[in-house]
């Protein structure tokens, strides 16, 4: 994602994942990007990870519109360029987030600070109905108290992604390409989980194109 904590999706998990799936999964991911990269800025450097983004073997399948979303907290930076896509592969999701984390760094991503500006955010929303590393662990922490999300870090990859249905600048991209998707623990789709949020958080995430 972008503003929020992104240590929750980590390749340190000790538990083993497959590297390669049996059949094909569609995986939800969310980018986001607020600084330059060079003579790159945020939108461009969302549309060229977006080329990149699939792992080998992989497709993108699809693509949502590019949002302007305010920098969180406010204050904290430039105004962020976010966007969500699906991609089909065969990759376990360790070793695509993995893959993602290598992209992150091909575009001057660091990892040293949980809320902050960076170069580009991708982040492992879900893949297919899998889900990791239990369905008693991922509730604990989609069920964190927003107090303790600044503190506490999981160490191991969670799926769906714990924090999917707090964050509108997750969700309004991803209502474009992947409305109908389904929680495996909470039975909200997409469109469910973006209508529940208050409407000056939906609102305030704009698209940059038509």
């Amino acid at each position: 994602m972008s503003q929020g904590p992104d240590r929750s999706q980590t390749a340190d998990d000790p538990r083993p994942h497959p590297v390669m799936a049996s059949a094909p999964a569609q995986a939800l991911i969310a980018l986001g990007s607020n600084l330059p990269d060079g003579t790159d800025g945020p939108e461009a450097i969302v549309a060229a990870a977006l080329q990149r983004l699939a792992p080998p073997g992989g497709r993108l399948a699809a693509v949502s519109r590019l949002y302007r979303t305010p920098c969180f907290p406010a204050g904290a930076g430039p105004d962020y360029v976010n966007a969500a896509a699906v991609i089909e592969t065969r990759a376990g999701p360790r070793a695509l987030l993995a893959h993602l984390h290598a992209l992150e760094a091909e575009f001057g991503r660091t990892r040293v600070q949980r809320w902050g500006s960076r170069t580009l955010d991708l982040d492992l929303l879900a893949h297919g109905q899998t889900v990791l590393p239990d369905a008693a662990t991922q509730e604990v922490w989609r069920r964190l108290p927003a107090e303790e999300q600044i503190g506490r870090t999981p160490d191991r990859l969670i799926l769906p992604h714990p924090r999917l249905q707090d964050r509108a600048f997750v969700l309004v991209p991803l209502a474009d390409v992947a409305p109908d998707w389904v929680h495996p623990l909470t039975g909200q789709s997409v469109a469910e989980m973006l209508a529940a949020l208050p409407g000056p958080a939906r609102d305030e995430i704009r698209p940059l194109t038509g």
